[in-house]
């Protein structure tokens, strides 16, 4: 694989993660079919996931057939409250044993945003573990890692790849599966089955840290 091709797969893994972000947050009809959110994730998952791009297709039909109300029930059932949660989407009630919010795993993945330059947006409504947060994470490294090596600067490109490895498999890749299990068990909405089944299957098909980085690096440090 070439540098250009590389950096264009990485890019395409980027998207990936950000709109996996997206239909994370509140559900809102009119926004998510207006920015075309599912169409724009198939399209990026078909580069990098075929099998998750699928999942996707499925996912926007079950989403057009949803009522908005429907779907903030579903929603606030799986991930808000007021009661007990079905599906907590916070990395500490998983990786830290005690089903508890800012735990440990917390205070390092906090650690790891200050060591990538950035710090929690004071407006921003949730823990710096919540889902969102994690896969916006990994899109602003990809998107780092990409810039870099569009600079030639193969430095900087070594560091956000090391810094993608290192959180991907100590924090993220960690607890999506019990994640997308909780989420499976306890949906009443097909759509969020859907969304489980398609996030689960794009991150259990990453693999980051393999020689071809280097490879490409190398390309671009001769460039």
């Amino acid at each position: 694989m070439d540098m250009f091709k590389f950096i264009s797969r990485e890019k395409a893994r980027a998207d990936c993660y950000r709109f996996l972000a997206a239909c994370f947050y509140q559900p809102r009809k009119d926004v998510f079919n207006d920015e075309g959110l599912f169409r724009n994730l198939a399209a990026s998952l078909e580069q990098v996931s075929p099998d998750a791009a699928a999942i996707a297709e499925e996912m926007e039909a079950v989403f057009l057939k949803c009522g908005e109300t429907d779907l903030t029930v579903a929603y606030a059932r799986l991930f808000v409250g007021p009661h007990e949660l079905i599906a907590p989407p916070y990395a500490s009630v998983y990786l830290d044993g005690e089903r508890r919010v800012m735990g440990d795993s917390t205070m390092e993945v906090i650690a790891l945003y200050r060591e990538a330059g950035l710090s929690m947006d004071a407006e921003f409504p949730e823990v710096p573990d919540h889902i969102t947060a994690e896969l916006e994470f990994m899109y602003y490294l990809l998107f780092k890692e990409c810039e870099s090596l569009e600079q030639s600067d193969r430095d900087g490109a070594l560091r956000f790849l090391t810094l993608q490895e290192t959180f991907f498999y100590r924090y993220l890749a960690r607890w999506m599966q019990p994640f997308c299990d909780r989420i499976r068990r306890g949906a009443d909405n097909e759509f969020y089955a859907r969304l489980a089944d398609c996030l689960f299957t794009f991150v259990n098909g990453e693999h980051i840290g393999t020689v071809v980085p280097g490879e490409c690096l190398a390309t671009t440090a001769k460039g």
